[in-house]
């Protein structure tokens, strides 16, 4: 995410005719020499019959992919008197070449033109990269369709057309968001949705097969504050350097990510020799949703941990590292058994308890701890369901309660109230000596630790939040206890 800047250096020397890329270049930019040379012929111009050096500085960052194309071919052309070498100052330069000479997308064109707004410089990217660098707007970007295009501007006396898209012309599609009100009953799921909306905690839906576990937790997303700029280009700045890319028209949109359960360690959390960000990095600022918790892999559930915790992961291989953030809000759904109808009031379980037992004990305890709002998701009546009931409410009206309750967050403490610190929750979650000792029979009740009972005093702040309280009350934190009960003593094996 952070675009280190590298130098492309040229020298011509006397000697059989040959071109060599040094600087630790993985294979994509040694094999870039063959498509400079037929994009420098291709585009008009003479290739020089000299020993050629490129050296990509500093020599012990490793170098990949194909956006070292255009500089690559911009040096051996200025190098060579085709062009003026100080038509480049001031300018950085990314794309690949095809073998015509047109230029195309890399992936990182965002973080790019961050690092050379942060430079004063002004940035070339291919033409199919022009939306995407725009988004950084106090950046002068210059977008091309192909080498020769670019070097005959290079050449003239005028100065580089800047692209002129900014970020209000890009605003992202709303429509595709859904609707809570296609949710009917579950009036206690919707609340418990409404609270960890408000305060950006975590969520485990618990209930049997059908219940509509998977359509609350896509209806989520609608419910949520929209991002600030801030977060928005720090999101898109994750798809930009993702596999996937960045979808220009959902960059305002706050990324919902849905793994399935065969998902390894690795595509979780991210890796790879050269360093990838995982699910939990792509929906930084967002959801990650993650369906039948059980039937994942315990030790891929344990790499949750300190992403939960800390909001940032750091992939560590033996010639590179990379930091990615990972700040989430993590939903999760489960039935609460193997044959999904433990606690159902209509089809009988199957399971014996020392099945249920090992079934949820698949999720291990210190990521269960780390769940701030556990609620059941029990059957809707048939009544509830029809065509003409009466529908839910919708998402908007329930936005704006959100929108309402974080804004007071951030008045007070600049952050959601799933991310205070210990001494900020001993600041803002300030509670009576009653409380104390209602807190107190409750830990020892439930058997908490320290941890969930600072997890339990963000969420009573969230719901004092909501009713507009300045204080935490009682009712507050009696809701806020409720939400950690669900599998201790609802879905206890008996």
């Amino acid at each position: 995410m952070q675009a280190i800047p590298v130098s492309v250096e040229t020298h011509l020397a006397g000697g059989l005719p040959s071109l060599s890329i040094v600087g630790m270049p993985e294979t994509a930019v040694r094999e870039s020499k063959d498509r400079v040379r037929a994009a420098i012929l291709n585009s008009g111009f003479d290739f020089p019959a000299r020993r050629i050096t490129v050296n990509l500085a500093p020599a012990d960052l490793p170098k990949h992919g194909g956006r070292f194309d255009l500089p690559i071919a911009l040096g051996v052309l200025a190098a060579s008197g085709q062009i003026n070498p100080d038509c480049l100052s001031g300018i950085e330069f990314i794309g690949e070449l095809a073998l015509g000479g047109e230029l195309r997308a890399v992936p990182g064109a965002l973080p790019s033109a961050i690092a050379a707004q942060q430079l004063d410089h002004a940035l070339v990217v291919p033409s199919a990269n022009r939306q995407e660098a725009g988004l950084a707007e106090k950046c002068r970007i210059h977008a091309y369709a192909s080498l020769l295009a670019l070097c005959n501007d290079l050449i003239s006396t005028e100065p580089l057309d800047c692209v002129t898209t900014t970020c209000a012309q890009l605003n992202s599609h709303e429509s595709a968001v859904l609707d809570l009100a296609d949710v009917r009953g579950q009036h206690q799921a919707r609340r418990a949705l409404e609270v960890v909306a408000a305060g950006a905690h975590n969520l485990l839906l618990v209930g049997p097969p059908g219940t509509g576990k998977s359509m609350l937790a896509s209806r989520l997303p609608g419910i949520l504050p929209p991002l600030s700029l801030e977060q928005a280009l720090e999101t898109a700045s994750i798809a930009s350097i993702s596999r996937g890319g960045l979808d220009i028209t959902k960059w305002r949109q706050r990324p919902y990510r849905a793994p399935h359960h065969t998902a390894s360690g690795v595509a979780l959390v991210g890796g790879g020799s050269q360093p990838k960000p995982g699910e939990v990095s792509l929906a930084h600022n967002g959801i990650l949703f993650l369906d039948e918790l059980p039937e994942f892999p315990r030790h891929v559930l344990d790499v949750l941990r300190e992403p939960l915790e800390n909001g940032e992961i750091t992939i560590s291989r033996a010639g590179n590292q990379a930091d990615f953030p990972a700040r989430i809000q993590m939903v999760a759904a489960m039935n609460p058994c193997l044959c999904g109808y433990y606690g159902d009031t209509r089809e009988a379980c199957r399971c014996a308890p020392e099945q249920i037992a090992r079934y949820q004990s698949r999720i291990s305890g210190p990521l269960l701890d780390r769940v701030d709002v556990q609620i059941a998701v029990q059957r809707v009546e048939y009544a509830q369901l029809r065509s003409d009931a009466a529908p839910g409410e919708c998402s908007a009206d329930v936005r704006e309660r959100v929108m309402q309750a974080n804004q007071i967050q951030q008045q007070r403490a600049g952050k959601s109230n799933a991310h205070l610190s210990a001494k900020e929750v001993e600041e803002f979650c300030e509670l009576g000596e009653a409380q104390h000792e209602w807190i107190a029979q409750a830990l020892d009740k439930l058997n908490l630790s320290a941890r969930a009972i600072h997890r339990t005093l963000k969420v009573a702040r969230t719901v004092a939040d909501l009713a507009g309280a300045t204080n935490i009350g009682e009712a507050h934190l009696r809701e806020a206890m409720s939400y950690r009960s669900t599998l201790r003593e609802q879905y206890r094996p008996r």
